[in-house]
């Protein structure tokens, strides 16, 4: 998605009065949430982890306005500010959804490395204990903690390359939980899924819910063949490892996020008619359907419905 999310909507909040558009702060955790429970480690809850999304400046309210239409939402003005901890400057709208959060960046200067690069934010307890949490699991930090109007942030990368973006507020936001929390979709090799996985569990106090070794991968666009397909849950919400010989048809492999909802067929059609592509039609599998659909200006995402048991 991009830089992260709830981190930069309040960012914005403070730096360019966004407050009115943006959800109000709490000094205590989501209701029915422990955010410094053992089990939890350093998450807060999947409602504060956005996707980040880079388009051109001349694509971002087209890109808004056909992923609200698409899913719904509530997206914020367009606001120009440096979010970077080097000078630099573009085009921001935060977009909140029931079935995830985007933080969408257009910049007006090149985009400094390696910002555009990480996936996802997420909200952690305490930025200190984050990042030592992460180097501990196996992660490194490829952008070290910085100070921002409301909190701090930093980048880190787990084997295989996978790219995140970890942010604490001084003040703990308080957002009502997701409609149907998404998937962060991570393709990678053969050579480094398990000591990611193990890495990644470890660090979220995460658990593997599934591990099939057999899965269709005409989900994937690989129809008659099979592939290994991980699901993790922790309290920073799903993820998805897709384990591949990286040999993926396109796009495949080009989206991050997941995004369940209860009519598929219903949803693509309101994302053609506000200017999406469909990359992939609707496959179906022992788990639902799913498709592969680009938005202007270019994110790609998948979108799935899950069958019932």
């Amino acid at each position: 998605m991009q830089y992260c999310s709830r981190l930069y909507a309040f960012r914005l909040a403070c730096a360019v009065a966004l407050a009115a558009l943006l959800l109000p702060f709490a000094a205590s955790p989501p209701s029915g949430q422990t955010t410094a429970a053992s089990d939890a480690g350093v998450a807060v809850g999947p409602q504060y982890d956005s996707t980040h999304v880079y388009v051109a400046p001349g694509d971002l309210d087209a890109f808004v306005n056909s992923f609200t239409a698409t899913f719904g939402g509530q997206p914020s003005k367009t606001s120009v500010v440096n979010v970077l901890p080097v000078p630099s400057k573009t085009e921001f709208r935060f977009v909140s959804t029931l079935v995830g959060m985007l933080s969408v960046f257009a910049y007006q200067t090149p985009v400094p490395f390696p910002f555009g690069e990480e996936r996802t934010g997420y909200l952690v307890t305490d930025i200190d204990r984050a990042i030592q949490a992460a180097r501990s699991a196996g992660a490194e930090v490829i952008v070290e903690p910085f100070n921002d109007p409301i909190g701090k942030d930093a980048v880190i990368q787990w084997p295989g390359g996978v790219k995140m973006q970890l942010y604490w507020h001084f003040t703990q936001p308080n957002y009502a939980p997701l409609e149907a929390v998404p998937d962060n979709r991570v393709y990678i090799s053969r050579d480094e899924a398990d000591i990611f996985v193990n890495d990644f569990v470890r660090f979220a106090h995460g658990k593997v819910v599934a591990d099939d070794k057999q899965a269709d991968a005409g989900a994937i666009g690989l129809p008659q063949a099979s592939y290994r397909r991980i699901r993790i849950t922790s309290l920073f919400g799903n993820m998805q490892v897709l384990v591949t010989d990286g040999h993926l048809p396109y796009p495949f492999g080009r989206e991050v996020t997941g995004y369940e909802v209860r009519d598929l067929g219903a949803t693509l059609e309101k994302a053609k008619a506000s200017g999406a592509k469909i990359l992939s039609p609707p496959y179906t599998t022992d788990t639902g359907s799913t498709s592969i659909v680009e938005f202007p200006g270019g994110y790609i995402a998948e979108i799935h419905s899950v069958s019932p048991h």
